[in-house]
């Protein structure tokens, strides 16, 4: 049976990278060196940060071609989100709006990778 828990990204810089997800999510790296950087969430999802020169097959995708999604508890909590990471300075790519699945906003790493945080309609 499969397990998805790890979330790989390609970046230019993964030390710099690092320092920007470290200050977003407020966690610190298990694992940091110039090539590779790996997060470990409370519940066991990873996310790693991979130098993209490094990468083996080369990746042909660039970034923004897909999102990562971070689900809070309702519309309160994407609005604190929201003004706590534009407060430090993020990129906006969408700000907080209601769509069909929920409310949500968008905002992008340094290397354009987007994060979109929201929280689902009530069913």
């Amino acid at each position: 049976m499969l397990h998805p828990d790890f979330l790989l990204l390609y970046v230019r810089d993964p030390l710099a990278s690092a320092a920007f997800y470290s200050r977003l999510l407020g966690l610190e790296p298990v694992e940091s060196a110039p090539t590779f950087v790996l997060f470990v969430f409370p519940g066991g999802n990873k996310l790693g940060l991979w130098l993209r020169d490094e990468v083996e097959p080369k990746p042909v995708a660039t970034a923004g071609a897909a999102e990562w999604c971070l689900a809070v508890e309702g519309r309160d909590d994407v609005a604190k989100l929201f003004a706590s990471w534009k407060g430090s300075g993020v990129t906006i790519a969408q700000d907080p709006v209601a769509m069909d699945f929920g409310f949500t906003f968008v905002v992008l790493d340094p290397d354009g990778h987007r994060l979109r945080v929201f929280t689902p309609n009530p069913e």
